[in-house]
This record gives structure tokens, C-alpha cells and sequence, in this order.
């Protein structure tokens, strides 16, 4: 008997609802796992359907097609002779399952479905599955009719089971699973499973891959055995970016590593993996010791085998060695991801490419330079022979029938900014910076001010109330200065949409059709409502909407470098600012002046609100000591140093802000998921918005209370060194 095994998992960018492109895109993975002669091939989570249905996921439409496009494979003959492990809904006496399916040559071997579900931060899968809560447990599953001449019977068994083959065991764990406390491969490999396959819908956040990486490398570094992670790459159809990066590790290492960002829609990796180094790796009696113990899954048998005899005298054939995990940097993260996700979001959305509102500020910066990392990466694929990015590349990039064959030239293509200025609050500076940076990177550039647009706006208060707003360097009152900063602001995003309506056309677009508008408001902003309701943060998509200023900063700063633009520069040194009120020789409006509050105290605020879940008093307490001026500090430490009084300031100035303008983020922009500690109102942070005030409210007197005792400890401790 061989021992032997080549395997197969892979990445593929699945589209939520996209039954029949889903379908031919597991074809194709898995003639090309059977052209590397792999014996098995995992795919992801629910990857019929696409991972991303949601509520759809209740219809019975969508349980229906899924069982189409499984039979559509089952039936397929190229398909077969290769053990598949596929994800799809299954309806299972009117409960919903979330599944794997085990096939074999045109028959369902066993339907395993997920025990534990996830339901944390995006997640919301008990809201459509209801979780196999019976570990080790199966039943029969009555097969809907179109199925029966298949598989020859009328029914297969469901539940926690493994499958056996003459040369050794197959185990199932889906996503969430690997993550639990008790996870199934623990129980399984003690019952002897060799193999575990891991299916994974699973979403990109920044610095995320190194716990992905720890937690399967550690479940078989302790357990050993083969774990073969296959999970979803791309944009399906929602705020997230699933970030592919299938891998194989045997005994805790790496064997291969699909990519993490990549305009690939079917990606296979494949390793050849010796069975007697799992056998000998088990050897510890403590081990031997749990094993008789452990609980007993119910094996499905199955005459085909993962290795042969004729592979073991292949001399050619040599198992695969271990590799050095492949990480990026945050900065890469942010080039390669938002990246790939505008690429998806374009090409499958119909539009006719993107604009951009360019400030000559850092946000719409960082925006605009991560359309150009876009480009950069689609003429990548090009040069690759990707034939489906060419192919989407004529579809979009009309005005020359010649394919784009640099960066530039695509931007040209399909991507527009606009500078909105005034004659007195616009600075040269912001202005200039704005049309170097589009000219870098071959955008179509439109430079305009919005002056008669705001004074009609203005006018009609003059004319109407008989009132003459001003703003506060002129004297006004603050109602005054907010009201006419949002008449610009809310001119520049109607201006916006007006000018990605008629661009196409007026450039003369073959075809015609509209610009899909980019946002720019970082996650502090979005976090302490420092935006106008329905200004230029108001868009179809904003890319960097939970990326935080720190983060952007060093994106650019590597850009600069990274993609030869050196304008970009000139963003990072200038000061962050609305420029929505007049400039005078004594005054320059400030964000961070405005907020009362850093971009990098944001950051920490928006970290302990959501990551760390703490409300106003227990943020206090935790700061008062991590910016204290006892806290140790080493080397180029920037934590801040504050007095409890000014910790206590802070912190209720950051919670009042957020409480007033949460109701900001029920009409926020979509935004491509990053961060942790995201304000998405949408599903992932839910929040009311209509707060009681918070200066009235428990918390902040309980900060007063503490404050109150730890000065006049300070006054009394100040007191006895005097008396010394």
C-alpha cells in the first residue's frame, strides 16, 4: 500500500448569489488540482452560494439552485476520480446547516455540517444556520428526487462523521471551528483522522494572517497530521474582502501557501505529503493514553485511496519540503487589498470606472493612490496572461481598442478626480498638490471652484431670513460657522455626483455610462463624527473608511517609494485640514484643533471602545495609568504623557463627540472592512444613535469621583514631601 498523498486546496473569488459563475469556477479548481494529481480537493465555505448571501441564505430559491449546481458537478465525469470536499447549504428536516459535502465520482459520501457557528464582528451565521450541536452524532438525509439515480439510493448519512479510505482518514472542520477553545481536530485526531480539512470564509483585517497562521500551525504542531485550509478570495458582493491565503501543513509546517491578494479568480496549491511522518509523529505515549479515550466518530467508508503503490515507486515524486510563511507589511495590506476589492467591485458592478473628490489632503490621497495600486495590479495580471482580467480590462477601458499596457494608461481610463475649491478657503498649496498627484498617476483631472454654488446657497439665508451668516474668524456665532462650512461640503458631494454622471459622456466614452464616487473619511473621523452628514463622505464605496490616520500615513510613506511617487511627499508633511473656513495671516483651520483630540489618541479611543469593549469609566481607569507620567517608556515611545485631569477630559470629550453624531453612521458609506475597531453601523458595530448625554450619566460621574480621590491623594502625598 502506497503512503504517499498529494493534496489539493484553494482560493477562489466566489460571488455571493453568482450560482452558475461559482459553479464553473470549483470546476475549474478541481481540474487543476486533478492536473497536479491531487487525489483530493477542498474548497471553501459555502462556496456554491458564495459566503456572503445573508439574509438570502432564508430563501428556499437559494437551497434549491445549490442542489442544482451540486448535481451539475456530481454529474460532470471530469470530475470525477478525485475525493471532493465541496460547502453549500443544506435544508435538513426544515432546520438550515451550513455543510460540507463529501463526493466521490458522482455520489454523496457524507454530508457533514458545521457544529459551531460564527457570530462575532461580521459574522451573523445563527441568524441563517442553526449549528450540528451533537458532536459524533449521524442520521440519514432523504436526498431530494433530482439526486436519487445519482447516487442510487434515496438517502446518505449527515452529521459529525469522518470518512475512511484503505489508506487512511478524512476529517471535516469549517472555519469558525479551528478558532474555539475545544476545537474538532483536537477529538478527531485522537480517533486517528490523519487528514482534516478546514473550508473558511474568512474575512481580511489588517495584521490578521499571523493568528490564522498560529492557530493551524499549532493545531497540528500538537496534535499532529495534515491540515489543508481552503477559504474565499475577493470581494462577494459586500463590505468585506476575503483574503484567501489556502494553505497545507503537515506536523506543524508550512508546505504551501496560496496568495493572500491577487486578481486570480481560481487559485490551486497542492503539496505531496508522506503518511508514515503523521504515524511516526504520534508516537508519544501520553498521546496513546488520551486516544483510547477519546470519543468514537463514525467512519463512512469508501474503496478509493489517496495514495497508490504505482506513486511510491515514482521516483520523481518526492514529499514537499517546508517553506517560511509569506507575510506583508500593514502597508502591503492596504496596497493589495483595497486594491483587489475596487478591482472586483468595478468589473462586476457594471459602472463605468471611479472619481474621486481630490481635497489635496492625505484621506483622498491615500484613496486615489490606492485606485493607482489597483491599476498597478491589473497591469500585473495582464502581463501575466490572466485571461479574465484582460478580458474585463477591454470591457472597461473603452477609449482605445488597444489593451492599456502601463499603470497610467489605465488610470486615464477609469479613474476621474475632481478639485473642489474656493477662492478664499483653498489654499494654492492643497490645489497643486492635488493636480501633481492626478498627473502622477494618469487620472483624468478636473480643477473648478464651487464659489457660485455656495453663495447661492448663502444668498438664499441673506434673501429669506434677512440674516447674514458669517463665519467665526469673522465674527459669527458657531451656528453661523457650521452652517456655512456645510453648504460647501454638502456642494462638493452633489458636485461630485453631478460630474461621475456626465464625465463618460463628455469625454466621449463609447458606450457612455457613470463613475462610481470614492469616500474618504478615515475610521477616527467616522469615529468621532468629525464629517458633515452627506458631504464628501457621503459616496458609493470608501475604501479606507476603517483604516485609521497612523495606518494611512505609513501607506503613503511606502507608495512613495514603493510606486516611484515622489509628490506624495508633500501630502505626508502637510498639516490635516478641512479648509472650510477663510485662511487669514493668523489663522489656518486645523482637524486635530477641531476635534480636541490627536488622530493617534482617536486610534487608542476606538481600540478600547470596541476591541477591548470599555465604556467612558473604564477607559479612564485604564488610561489614567497607561498615559500616566509613571508609565515606563523606551527608546521612541509616543504615548502621551497627561495629568488624571486631562485623561478625564479627554475621555469624556471623546464620548460626548461620539454620542452627538453617531446617528452619522447610519448613513455612512460603505466601507471595505480593516480594522477591528470599525464604526460600520451596518452589521458590525451595533450601537444605538440617540444617546442619552453623557455628561449627565453615570460614568462620567464615577470618572469624577476617581479623579476627585486620586488629586487629593496627589495634594496629600504633594503636602508630606513638603513637611520632610
Amino acid at each position: 500500500m502506497g503512503h504517499l498523498i498529494t493534496v489539493a486546496t484553494c482560493n477562489l473569488n466566489q460571488w455571493a448569489l453568482d450560482f452558475e459563475g461559482n459553479t464553473k469556477r470549483i470546476i475549474e479548481s478541481i481540474h487543476k488540482a486533478k492536473e497536479a494529481g491531487a487525489s483530493l480537493r477542498v474548497g471553501p465555505e459555502l462556496e456554491i452560494c458564495g459566503y456572503g448571501c445573508l439574509d438570502h441564505l432564508l430563501e428556499q430559491d437559494l437551497y434549491l439552485h445549490s442542489l442544482q449546481c451540486l448535481e451539475t458537478i456530481l454529474r460532470d465525469e471530469s470530475c470525477h476520480d478525485i475525493l471532493l470536499d465541496v460547502g453549500m447549504p443544506i435544508l435538513h428536516r426544515n432546520v438550515r446547516y451550513n455543510c460540507r459535502v463529501i463526493c466521490f465520482n458522482g455520489k454523496i459520501l457524507l454530508i457533514r455540517p458545521k457544529l459551531y457557528l460564527a457570530g462575532d464582528g461580521n459574522y451573523r451565521e445563527q441568524r441563517f444556520f442553526t449549528p450540528w450541536l451533537r458532536p459524533q452524532y449521524c442520521e440519514d438525509y432523504y436526498l431530494p428526487r433530482m439526486l436519487w439515480k445519482l447516487q442510487g439510493s434515496n438517502k446518505v448519512r449527515i452529521g459529525d462523521a469522518v470518512i475512511s479510505t484503505p489508506d487512511t482518514t478524512i476529517g471535516c472542520e469549517t472555519c469558525e471551528e479551528l478558532f474555539t477553545p475545544d476545537p474538532p481536530h483536537n477529538h478527531m485526531s485522537l480517533n486517528g483522522v490523519e487528514v482534516i480539512t478546514n473550508s473558511s470564509g474568512s474575512h481580511f483585517t489588517l495584521r490578521k494572517l499571523n493568528t490564522r497562521m498560529q492557530l493551524i500551525t499549532e493545531a497540528t504542531r500538537k496534535n499532529g497530521g495534515i491540515y489543508i485550509y481552503a477559504n474565499q478570495q475577493g470581494c462577494d458582493g459586500d463590505r468585506l474582502y476575503y483574503d484567501g491565503c489556502a494553505m497545507i501543513i503537515c506536523n506543524g509546517k508550512l508546505l504551501a501557501q496560496g496568495s493572500q491578494f491577487s486578481l486570480t479568480d481560481v487559485e490551486v496549491v497542492t503539496a505531496t505529503i508522506d503518511l508514515e511522518e503523521v504515524r511516526a509523529y504520534r508516537f508519544t505515549p501520553s498521546r496513546g493514553l488520551q486516544a483510547v479515550k477519546a470519543p468514537v466518530y463514525e467512519r463512512i467508508e469508501t474503496s478509493f485511496e489517496l495514495s497508490s503503490e504505482a506513486g511510491d515507486l515514482d521516483t520523481r515524486r518526492v514529499p514537499s519540503l517546508e517553506i517560511e510563511p509569506r507575510y506583508h507589511s500593514p502597508e502591503e495590506e492596504i496596497a493589495f487589498c483595497t486594491g483587489a476589492y475596487l478591482w472586483d467591485y468595478l468589473r462586476r458592478c457594471g459602472a463605468a470606472g471611479y472619481l474621486v473628490p481630490l481635497s489635496g489632503g492625505i484621506d483622498s490621497c491615500a484613496t486615489a493612490t490606492i485606485v493607482f495600486s489597483m491599476c498597478r495590479m491589473v497591469i500585473e495580471a495582464i502581463k501575466a496572461g490572466n485571461e479574465q482580467v484582460i478580458a474585463d480590462v477591454k470591457r472597461l477601458a473603452k477609449f482605445s481598442e488597444k489593451v492599456p499596457e502601463t499603470p497610467e494608461d489605465l488610470c486615464g481610463q477609469v479613474f476621474h478626480t475632481v478639485y473642489m475649491g474656493m477662492s478664499k478657503q483653498s489654499s494654492k498649496e492643497t490645489r497643486q498638490r492635488a493636480k501633481d498627484l492626478a498627473q502622477a498617476i494618469g487620472a483624468y483631472h478636473v480643477n473648478l471652484d464651487i464659489d457660485e454654488v455656495y453663495n447661492a446657497q448663502r444668498n438664499l439665508i441673506v434673501n429669506t431670513l434677512n440674516f447674514e451668516p458669517k463665519f467665526k474668524v469673522e465674527g459669527g456665532s458657531i451656528a453661523e460657522n457650521l452652517t456655512l462650512q456645510n453648504i460647501q461640503a454638502r456642494s462638493r458631494m452633489v458636485t461630485a455626483y453631478e460630474f461621475a454622471q456626465i464625465l463618460p459622456s463628455t469625454r466621449k466614452r463609447p458606450g457612455g455610462g457613470s463613475l462610481l464616487v470614492l469616500g474618504s473619511a478615515n475610521v477616527g473621523e467616522s469615529l468621532r463624527g468629525y464629517l458633515t452628514k452627506y458631504d464628501c463622505s457621503s459616496a458609493d464605496i470608501n475604501p479606507i473608511g476603517s483604516i485609521d490616520k497612523s495606518d494611512l500615513k505609513r501607506f503613503i510613506a511606502w507608495a512613495e517609494v514603493n510606486f516611484n511617487l515622489p509628490c506624495l511627499h508633500e501630502f505626508l508633511t502637510a498639516v490635516p485640514t478641512a479648509e472650510l473656513e477663510p485662511i487669514t495671516e493668523t489663522y489656518v483651520q486645523s482637524d486635530e484643533a477641531d476635534m480636541g483630540m490627536t488622530y493617534d489618541e482617536l486610534t487608542v479611543f476606538g481600540r478600547l471602545r470596541k476591541v477591548d469593549k470599555l465604556g467612558p469609566y473604564g477607559m479612564f481607569q485604564r488610561l489614567v495609568h497607561e498615559w500616566g507620567p509613571s508609565r515606563p517608556r523606551v527608546g521612541d515611545d509616543a504615548t502621551p504623557v497627561y495629568t488624571p485631569k486631562q485623561v478625564a477630559e479627554k475621555v469624556k470629550r471623546f464620548f460626548h463627540y461620539y454620542a452627538i453624531n453617531r446617528h452619522k453612521m447610519t448613513t455612512l458609506t460603505p466601507a471595505l472592512h480593516c480594522n477591528d475597531y470599525s464604526p460600520d453601523d451596518n452589521r458590525f458595530d451595533l450601537r444605538p444613535f440617540l444617546y442619552p448625554p453623557f455628561f449627565q450619566s453615570i460614568g462620567f460621574k464615577c470618572i469624577d469621583k476617581d479623579l476627585e480621590k486620586m488629586e487629593a491623594r496627589q495634594k496629600g502625598s504633594t503636602d508630606s514631601d513638603v513637611v520632610n
